[in-house]
């Protein structure tokens, strides 16, 4: 039911069921309860309880004026937003209240961090999932409230670039490695650079890598990736040790047959420049007795043609017939082989003696030599 409803007896806006008070009725009245409190009596003593009132809040108002900075602290006082020199130091201090002034209490020895993930592409083409802890201070209070709008929100946004800038330009192997140690403080010269263009009084003390690794999602794809590049590694190393090893061997055998040519040439000048020289002994000789020099060369040809005989021809006496005697096979049953002339084992040229037994002047051995 609501409070001006018939029956309900009671009207909000009506004191006692009479007329609505006024505003200024409802002020003089709070006066009154005040003027009472402070101890004055009846409407008479409203002025000077009212005057009370206003030095009480104007003393109450002045104490809120008041603030302490801390040994690791610094006071920024601004008056209608600029900057009152200077900085005040750890102690109780004392600003004209708001909205005239007021303070920023900055904390210049707290460390403060924070930590920053992201994924990105390294030099090599390799896409890394890194999680860094960056620990910084606000070094300069007056930047730190004045410069920048947002300082330490734009200090995660300068650090993901500086560390984009660094991981980009470094391979994989070097996040991972020996050289994991030099990306934060790569990175950590990059961010203060910016940092300390744009006026935003932060320091950076520290970077610290807490994760290096492939992203869940492309892992298995990494996974392939490497196995091909061992495969092409592997591959070109057994190409280079085949060429290792084939290349010398063909420049040697190259060099071989070059240095067996030139002494088959060298041979075959020498023999032709001995036959040359024989030949013109030979025709000396044949100049000076031609029918002498003509039995003696028929004689050695027939002897070097027997030479390479393996048989032995006999002219037996009184009938005409002629023994051939296989000494080779005959030697061969027995297990003696003949000595080898000319490449040629069983040569009658050893036999020599044995022809020798008979008569000088028997024209059946001298047709046998012939």
């Amino acid at each position: 039911m609501a409070w001006n409803e018939n029956g309900n007896g009671k009207d909000p806006w009506k004191r006692d069921g009479g007329e609505p008070n006024d505003l200024d009725q409802i002020a003089r009245e709070w006066q009154e309860k005040f003027s009472r409190i402070l101890g004055g009596g009846g409407s008479g003593g409203g002025g000077s309880g009212g005057i009370v009132l206003v030095v009480l809040l104007l003393i109450a108002w002045g104490l809120t004026g008041f603030y302490r900075v801390d040994a690791a602290e610094r006071g920024v006082e601004q008056r209608f937003g600029r900057f009152i020199e200077p900085v005040t130091m750890p102690g109780l201090r004392w600003h004209l209240p708001f909205p005239i002034e007021r303070v920023d209490i900055v904390n210049i020895e707290q460390v403060n961090d924070f930590n920053y993930s992201t994924e990105m592409l390294t030099a090599d083409e390799w896409y890394v999932y890194i999680d860094v802890a960056v620990q910084y201070r606000r070094t300069d209070p007056v930047k730190f409230s004045f410069e920048v709008e947002d300082p330490e929100q734009t200090l995660q946004d300068v650090t993901e670039s500086a560390l984009r800038g660094v991981v980009g330009t470094s391979t994989l192997a070097s996040l991972v490695g020996e050289r994991r140690e030099e990306i934060p403080a790569r990175t950590i010269e990059e961010l203060q650079e910016t940092l300390d263009g744009y006026g935003a009084g932060l320091t950076v003390t520290s970077i610290n890598i807490n994760t290096v690794n492939y992203p869940s999602a492309v892992e298995e794809a990494v996974a392939d990736t490497q196995r091909a590049r061992n495969d092409r590694d592997r591959f070109q190393l057994e190409a280079e040790r085949y060429a290792n090893d084939i290349v010398p061997r063909a420049r040697g055998e190259a060099q071989r047959i070059l240095q067996d040519a030139d002494a088959y040439r060298q041979r075959v000048i020498a023999d032709a420049e001995g036959e040359a020289a024989r030949f013109e002994a030979l025709l000396a000789e044949y100049l000076q007795a031609p029918r002498v020099t003509r039995d003696r060369l028929y004689i050695e040809a027939v002897e070097s043609v027997y030479g390479r005989s393996s048989k032995v021809v006999i002219d037996t006496d009184g009938n005409g017939n002629l023994l051939m005697l296989p000494l080779n096979d005959i030697l061969g049953r027995s297990g003696i082989s003949l000595p080898s002339v000319d490449g040629v084992s069983g040569s009658p040229a050893q036999m020599r003696p044995a022809e020798t037994t008979q008569d000088e002047n028997d024209p059946r051995a001298r047709r046998v030599r012939q």
